[in-house]
């Protein structure tokens, strides 16, 4: 439903990663006034990178991450820049930085500090801020406006501050605390483990025999990187059917091996496959995920992590109960990252100030007992809760504010590219066939409106 009011709220953001700052620029636009807390000293979140790790549990097992980025020195993008911009302000070239179609992560932080510097945003961020605390200043109550405690705190600052807001968004992404298997003996294992989350370059690894579970795009590349400082890399993975691309990469490569599930881990160093094989590890790094955390986030049990499902959240943003005052944007993965947070920060901004609103209670809880339904019926695990891998859910969101649809080209690219890392793993990034889809690319007004210059 849509309407003319326009009120001001006072809007916490904590985070000022992508989703934080599209966030705040939404925001402003309509009207609010905005601060965004973010812990580190530049905006980026997990695109600004961060070698220094040594301080850092291995294994995540801490409360307490003091490293957010888990970016390693060699990540290069998977998505072709063209696909990645914000609507309006599109992943360009620029002169004297890295030109490629798949560039590595620093162009994007710097396109990032450019999306910044181009609206204005720096001078809503507090850096070097810690948020510690959100909590509920009233308890929720039908038709009275809820507010927030925000306990925060700077880095050389003794004492934290003490704020109240009419509304909070968290932006804090998910791809900081590490998701570990359950393995037999794991805390017995005297040797080296950690999670790819501290894992940076590949030089310590030189001459071990190096275990990588978990054959996502992180264990393949880093499993790729280790083949030429490592005696042996053993991949292991759920399921022995991989793809051509892989299959390709371990045919060229006598010392990567294809290893099924680890059954179990000794004291001394071995490490057993569910086939009955073992082999013995210098190191094992676990490339296994990440799960959803927001240990600042007191919600009286109204919105909890369970198994990797942030919930109940209408539409993978709005908890029922406390919407529209608490908001989560970039909780969805495996879709086009960057249009989608614009689109959840545009409606979180229109349902702040008055111009929308959301459906009944009862409404919303209906549809996400819907939703988690349909997952179910169709066998994805709850840890899959947000992983949507589908662009009409993109276009369906889109329409409850009017927000354009995916382009074609879009999702052409981003297809060609998922196919071609499936055929061609090592070589993807630098060898495609999808230039009539590129030309529809530039032809479209999302790089059009730029002039000629910009290219």
């Amino acid at each position: 439903m849509v309407s003319e009011r326009n009120l001001s709220k006072n809007v916490c953001v904590v985070g000022a990663g992508p989703s934080g700052l599209v966030a705040a620029r939404e925001l402003r636009k309509e009207g609010h006034n905005v601060v965004v807390f973010e812990q580190n000293h530049d905006v980026g979140g997990q695109w600004l990178y961060e070698p220094k790790v040594e301080h850092e549990d291995p294994l995540g097992r801490t409360n307490v991450q003091n490293v957010h980025s888990s970016i390693y020195a060699s990540l290069r993008l998977t998505s072709p820049r063209e696909i990645m911009g914000f609507t309006d302000f599109p992943f360009v070239v620029k002169k004297g930085r890295d030109p490629r179609r798949f560039p590595g992560h620093r162009e994007l932080l710097l396109y990032l500090q450019d999306f910044c510097e181009y609206f204005g945003l720096r001078e809503m961020i507090r850096f070097n801020t810690k948020v510690e605390y959100v909590g509920m200043l009233n308890y929720p109550e039908f038709g009275k406006d809820l507010r927030w405690i925000v306990k925060s705190k700077e880095k050389e600052a003794e004492k934290g501050v003490e704020e109240v807001f009419d509304a909070v968004v968290v932006a804090t992404g998910h791809y900081s605390q590490p998701r570990l298997p359950n393995i037999k003996g794991m805390d017995a294992w005297r040797r080296k483990q950690m999670h790819s989350h501290i894992y940076r370059v590949p030089e310590p690894f030189q001459n071990e025999l190096v275990v990588v579970v978990g054959n996502s795009l992180s264990g393949q590349d880093i499993g790729m990187e280790l083949v030429d400082v490592a005696k042996e890399i053993h991949l292991s993975a759920k399921s022995l059917d991989v793809s051509e691309g892989l299959s390709k990469v371990i045919s060229k490569h006598h010392t990567l091996h294809l290893r099924p599930q680890i059954d179990s881990l000794h004291e001394d160093g071995k490490v057993s496959f569910v086939d009955g094989t073992s082999t013995v590890a210098d190191t094992i790094i676990y490339c296994t995920g990440y799960s959803y955390s927001f240990p600042f986030l007191d919600t009286k049990g109204m919105v909890v992590v369970d198994d990797d499902r942030v919930g109940p959240l209408y539409e993978h943003t709005f908890p029922p109960s406390l919407a529209p005052s608490l908001s989560f944007i970039g909780v969805p993965r495996k879709l086009i990252g960057f249009p989608f947070f614009e689109s959840q920060a545009k409606w979180i901004a229109q349902l702040l100030s008055g111009k929308r609103t959301l459906p009944s209670w009862d409404e919303m809880m209906q549809s996400i007992k819907e939703f988690y339904c349909s997952r179910e019926v169709a066998g994805i695990p709850k840890h899959n809760t947000h992983d949507l891998a589908n662009f009409e859910y993109c276009d369906k969101y889109a329409d409850y504010i009017g927000f354009p649809h995916l382009e074609e080209w879009r999702k052409e690219l981003c297809l060609s590219a998922l196919r071609n890392a499936d055929k061609n793993l090592d070589t993807y990034r630098d060898s495609y066939n999808d230039s009539e889809m590129l030309q529809a690319a530039y032809q479209s007004p999302h790089f059009t409106h730029l002039g000629p210059k910009a290219f």
